[in-house]
């Protein structure tokens, strides 16, 4: 992996932790709300799962487990 696209990576990476912390932020918004609307709750969680199994993913490309 060439540097350039560490670089790529990594911004990649950072992009999608601040959208999963505003889909967080969204979340803990829409429960405090009574009445809120349970299947858009349940699509914003949804997403954010994905978007932590994606995290996941470049995280494990950007910094492999190395056993020795």
């Amino acid at each position: 992996m060439t540097s350039e696209d560490e670089r790529e990576l990594t911004a990649l990476l950072e992009r999608l932790r601040q959208e999963h912390r505003d889909l967080d932020s969204a979340i803990e918004a829409l429960t405090s709300v009574t009445g809120s609307d349970v299947l858009q709750i349940q699509r914003l969680k949804k997403r954010k799962l994905q978007l932590k199994d994606r995290i996941s993913h470049l995280e494990d490309q950007l910094f492999p487990d190395i056993i020795a």
